[in-house]
């Protein structure tokens, strides 16, 4: 399901020489990847942001080659592997000279599967660079998928590649796609909205996910009221109605609930992203777990975007004392950006970020490996009203 808040995630995989980023090239219409006949040109993953008539905003990902080599070219590889996590859609690129080598080929097959086995809208690209026409039924039956034939130098056959992905992601996406908050409101509905403006709060603007529940808001025809938390009460007097809706940053959740309207829903920007990001459920339940923690635990405090940690960081501050008040000399480690830990077995819980910088694709498959390790996870909003008591009284 491709959200509406949603940048869809394309990774494009191959082999080295493939053509990989000369297809990133040609989807683009622009020369963002440099391309040359040297194996392994592409080192870290390079991404483009385009918008896509039929998809919306697309995130292109070009990778390294799988079949890198040395020391470095594992580093490589590894990247390209982590890439799969943020990937909605991948297209696995393989050049038309590939059916020459049997062992190559084998491996293509090998790693086509893995990667089809975690990115279920895979698509079997073969680029004719040197003119040779594929074996299709071949490699049809060797893949298990047909091929679709582009040339990305001279970019014949992109348009119909570019049509497949969208149809491709229409069969797939199926339903509504999630919102962020319009399944609360209805139209006319007054909606308070409790921005405190911190040191964390960046100077001169609003942060992602009020700018995009803002959005959503509007365009649902809803009457928006901003406000900061020392501004709250005379906000509410403003009104000549308790609003429909508060939505408040997670750090005010307790001052905020003791002063709102009886009649008013309560929630939070993380709380909301909780939701349409990653499974609200799986958060939910996992701040149960607080309640096992004592001083021998271990926690993962997992950030999504990577900046310089403040005097109020959330994540690097206020939730570590708010853990360290209650059960003493706990354990506390923090990542950040695409960092995780391949082994999440030594953590008695993880507290992730609402993840505004991530795709959902990316939280799903953070879950994933903390189920498989059986670890509950939780998110900041849902930590926050749950230490504050008042989980009971929170929608989303």
């Amino acid at each position: 399901m491709n959200n509406l808040i949603d940048r869809l995630h394309i990774g494009i995989f191959g082999p080295r020489n493939a053509g990989k980023s000369s297809l990133l090239n040609a989807l683009t219409g622009q020369d963002i990847a440099i391309v040359s006949p040297v194996a392994g040109t592409t080192t870290d993953p390079v991404v483009k942001n385009m918008e896509v008539n039929g998809l919306g905003a697309v995130a292109l990902i070009d990778t390294a080659g799988y079949d890198d080599c040395g020391d470095v070219g594992a580093m490589r590889v590894t990247k390209t592997k982590q890439t799969l996590a943020k990937c909605d859609m991948a297209l696995f690129v393989l050049p038309d000279t590939l059916s020459a080598d049997a062992a190559a080929t084998n491996e293509a097959v090998r790693w086509f599967k893995m990667i089809e086995s975690l990115v279920p809208d895979t698509l079997l690209v073969v680029n004719r660079f040197s003119g040779n026409a594929p074996d299709r039924e071949k490699l049809a039956r060797k893949f298990g998928s047909a091929p679709m034939e582009v040339n990305a130098l001279t970019r014949e056959g992109i348009d119909s590649l570019r049509s497949q992905i969208v149809c491709t992601r229409e069969e797939r996406a199926g339903g509504d796609a999630l919102t962020i908050v319009s399944h609360l409101v209805q139209p006319e509905d007054v909606v308070l909205l409790v921005m405190p403006q911190d040191l964390q709060a960046p100077r001169g603007r609003l942060i992602l996910p009020q700018v995009q529940t803002i959005r959503e808001l509007l365009d649902s025809r809803c009457v928006v009221v901003s406000c900061t938390t020392d501004t709250l009460s005379s906000a509410l007097s403003a009104l000549s109605a308790p609003p429909r809706l508060i939505v408040t940053d997670s750090q005010a959740f307790r001052t905020v609930y003791e002063q709102k309207p009886e009649t008013s829903l309560l929630t939070s920007f993380s709380v909301l992203f909780a939701r349409v990001k990653g499974d609200i459920d799986t958060f939910v339940s996992g701040a149960a777990a607080i309640e096992s923690l004592n001083a021998d635990s271990r926690v993962l405090i997992a950030e999504a975007c990577t900046h310089a940690p403040l005097a109020e960081d959330i994540g690097r501050e206020k939730i570590p004392a708010m853990l360290r008040k209650r059960f003493g000399d706990i354990r506390i480690d923090i990542v950040s950006g695409n960092d995780f830990p391949d082994d999440l077995t030594p953590y008695n819980l993880i507290i992730h970020c609402g993840a505004c910088m991530f795709n959902r694709r990316h939280v799903l498959s953070r879950i994933a490996a903390a189920q498989a390790a059986g670890v509950p996870m939780t998110n900041y909003g849902v930590f926050l009203a749950y230490m504050n008591g008042i989980i009971d009284h929170v929608v989303w």
